[in-house]
């Protein structure tokens, strides 16, 4: 591959970058700059830097020689060896619909690789331990606050919602108290009422976590315990499918500390 021979007159960090497409080319033939970026640990501006330093105008040209060169190799599959890796979930020549799914895809794989586990059984055993929970999302938060609910409810665990300014989700916020674990939930830049949320239980000593797709958000930094998932998406909205995963594995995380007890409580339900 013509990048292999170029390797070696790259700098640090853009080795990062040629060692990643050689990796996993499949891949790289459809992400953007920032998400190339994201996965080789460096900056788009280098990915950038690095495909005119190998003669291209920018990334786009790389990547179409990436694509040619992805073809190149599957010409003839019957020469690959039986540790050559399957073919992508989709041809290179993707519609709109393959690239949105192929980016859920690498939005579940990435989170799932980076998830820290003892944030999630530090998590988990808060839910059990917690008198009561309250979860707090609003906007296109709500949708997965009352899907976390559901599914903890489901194993009798006591759960609130917050997910408007309304008189009763404000009253919810006053009962907050030192046995209540609240978890907030937020994308992007959080909704005021799940900071104010995240602010009075931290005041009122109750313990705190949260969701989110932003290392620097604000109620991440307000949480005592933090889950990130990956929310990149080509289409006009974030992508919430590897927080759907997220919260669904959470809650069966919970279950797992007693099956015995909430197998009954399942059962009852018609669920199993």
């Amino acid at each position: 591959m013509y990048i292999q021979s170029r390797f070696e007159e790259c700098s640090r960090s853009q080795k990062d970058v040629a060692q990643y497409i050689v990796d996993h080319l499949d891949e790289a033939a459809f992400q953007t700059a920032e998400e190339l970026a994201r996965r080789a640990n460096t900056s788009s501006s280098t990915v950038v830097r690095f495909s005119q330093a190998l003669g291209f105008e920018g990334f786009p040209e790389l990547q179409a020689a990436a694509r040619e060169e992805y073809r190149r190799i599957h010409a003839h599959p019957q020469a690959q060896g039986p540790s050559e890796p399957s073919a992508p979930l989709f041809s290179l020549d993707q519609n709109e619909f393959e690239t949105a799914l192929a980016a859920d895809h690498l939005n579940v794989e990435e989170t799932a690789r980076k998830v820290s586990r003892p944030a999630v059984d530090a998590l988990t055993e808060a839910i059990v331990s917690a008198e009561k929970v309250l979860v707090a999302g609003t906007d296109q938060m709500a949708f997965f606050a009352s899907y976390l609910r559901h599914l903890l409810m489901l194993l009798d665990l006591r759960v609130d919602v917050v997910a408007s300014p309304s008189q009763e989700a404000l009253s919810r916020l006053g009962r907050i108290d030192s046995t209540t674990l609240v978890i907030g939930l937020s994308a992007g830049r959080p909704h005021p009422l799940v900071v104010r949320a995240m602010k009075l239980a931290r005041h009122r000593k109750a313990r705190t976590a949260a969701i989110t797709d932003a290392t620097l958000s604000e109620v991440a930094k307000l949480a005592q315990i933090k889950l990130y998932y990956s929310s990149n998406s080509p289409a006009y909205v974030r992508s919430h499918t590897a927080l759907l995963s997220l919260i669904q594995a959470l809650a069966y995380g919970v279950y797992a500390k007693d099956t015995a007890q909430y197998d009954d409580r399942i059962k009852a339900f018609r669920l199993k």
